[in-house]
């Protein structure tokens, strides 16, 4: 065998293929628990104030199911293409960790409530379907709170609020094939709970938490290697940096010789390394068992297909009727449909006109530029940025900005001004006396000064230099207080140098 065919056996064998699948837990948004009727809203409560018996785990309590809770399992079921199962029930899943106040929990194993879905992601322009396996129901555990006093010994205090809260997981098959692909899958899924209403999706507050399944196997090969369980992710970008690094990792050691234990790795933020946390269990560690105080679920087709009926408009669905209604770009579609509460505010802006697709552009235009820059600047959603510039004030300031009232420049001033204000765009036009130059005469002279007055750059644009065309023009605007029409600015610029 030639030195060339080894290099390239030796290369072949050193090219991997990625494999993921993401298992999504997500907080539901229901009133009271998933199992008693203590309240969810426990986020700003004192420690262990929304508790009772039942949360807490005592002998003898019975639990009760939330319908509420099942029902939202099946309309998220429903949007992710799921089948959903007549018969479904609920299962004890036993491990000993400190924060599962049971000692097991009340979760779902072999009858989820949906299976066999799909969820659509784009990367780069392709599309891929991602399957779904299940999504079933279970409850949340209980919250540790680890402390470490100077020169005291470490210790941990268990916060019960949280234990028992409904949540519902998303089991995904492991068809990704990237770190940005995981990302996009989370965003994605996100997004159609939120349209749906039945999560916040809040990672930052652990609302929406995902555990990340990796593994490797030779490109073309349908051996996989032994797969990693990533947690102690709290955001997209640390999901996809845990896996950029994971994915990395494998290979080094594949590459190296060395063995890949199936096992649970935790995600370092401050060091952007995963660390191992212990063995991965496999569903038998679990000991399931179908829960006895609670009866199996029969659910009626005629009640699942109520639900389906009242289903929202999807952000698929949603982006698809803006690009064909309003005529907007792909791009920007995607990108305002990324949001409910950013689409709905886009929706509310356009009730109060014709809503002309020329309209409807511009808007858009605003919406995803200087809306979104006022945004990150003062760390706000669109919610918040809709209590002080309500949708209505909001189309009149375009409105004045496309009537030639005011310019562009001074209408992005005016936007700032009314969200710090609450205030009308011409109440802050009249105030600071904003109101655009369109007057040829007044303009005309202002016009003549700055050429008298800048020789030398009136000669390099005759000499062909068209910056100083712009230089010329920011003169003009200068002098104005940024008030002159800017499309009249370089008519008459252009009409007086070419009279020179």
């Amino acid at each position: 065998m030639s030195a060339i065919s080894i290099v390239a056996i030796l290369k072949f064998a050193m090219e991997y293929e990625t494999i993921i699948g993401l298992e999504v837990h997500a907080q539901l948004l229901t009133k009271s628990k998933m199992y008693c009727r203590c309240s969810t809203a426990y986020a700003s409560a004192p420690p262990n104030t929304h508790v009772c018996p039942v949360c807490l785990g005592m002998p003898g309590v019975l639990p009760t199911i939330n319908q509420q809770a099942v029902e939202f399992t099946v309309m998220t079921a429903l949007a992710l293409n799921c089948t959903i199962s007549d018969y479904t029930k609920f299962d004890r899943k036993n491990y000993p960790y400190p924060d599962l106040m049971k000692g097991y929990q009340i979760s779902q194993y072999d009858a989820p409530i949906g299976h066999d879905g799909w969820l659509n992601i784009e990367v780069d322009g392709k599309k891929r379907k991602a399957g779904i396996t299940r999504v079933h129901l279970e409850e949340d555990v209980a919250k540790l709170l680890h402390r470490t006093p100077k020169n005291e010994e470490s210790y941990s205090l268990v916060d019960v609020n949280r234990s028992g809260v409904p949540l519902m997981e998303v089991v995904g098959e492991p068809d990704l094939r990237s770190p940005e692909e995981a990302r996009q899958y989370l965003i994605k899924l996100r997004t159609i709970l939120q349209y749906l209403g039945v999560s916040t999706g809040n990672m930052e507050e652990g609302s929406f938490r995902c555990d990340a399944n990796i593994s490797i196997r030779p490109m073309g090969s349908a051996d996989t290697l032994a797969k990693a369980e990533i947690k102690n992710m709290n955001s997209f970008r640390a999901v996809y940096l845990a896996l950029e690094h994971e994915a990395r990792r494998q290979r080094k050691r594949a590459d190296e010789g060395k063995k890949l234990p199936q096992e649970t790795r935790g995600w370092v933020e401050a060091k952007g390394i995963t660390v191992a946390q212990r063995s991965k269990e496999y569903a038998h560690d679990y000991r399931y068992f179908p829960e006895p105080d609670l009866p199996p679920l029969v659910l009626k087709p005629e009640w699942v297909e109520e639900i389906r009926a009242k289903l929202p408009e999807l952000p698929e669905a949603r982006r698809d009727r803006l690009m064909a209604e309003y005529g907007l770009p792909a791009y920007d579609a995607n990108l305002i449909t990324g949001s409910k509460d950013m689409a709905d505010y886009f929706e509310d802006c356009l009730k109060g006109s014709r809503a002309e697709p020329a309209q409807a552009r511009e808007l858009s235009k605003w919406l995803l530029g200087e809306t979104s820059r006022i945004m990150n600047v003062y760390s706000i959603d669109i919610n918040e940025f809709k209590k002080k510039v309500r949708p209505e004030n909001f189309t009149g300031l375009l409105a004045l900005e496309s009537s030639n009232a005011v310019n562009t420049a001074s209408a992005k001033f005016v936007l700032e001004e009314m969200f710090n204000s609450a205030r009308t765009a011409q109440e802050i036009i009249n105030e600071k006396g904003l109101t655009q130059i369109s007057d040829t005469r007044q303009l005309e002279e202002t016009v003549l000064d700055v050429i008298n007055s800048n020789v030398q750059a009136v000669a390099d644009y005759k000499a062909g230099k068209q910056q100083s065309l712009k230089f010329l023009m920011g003169q003009v605007m200068r002098a104005t207080g940024g008030r002159a029409n800017p499309k009249l600015v370089i008519e008459l610029l252009g009409k007086k140098l070419g009279e020179g």
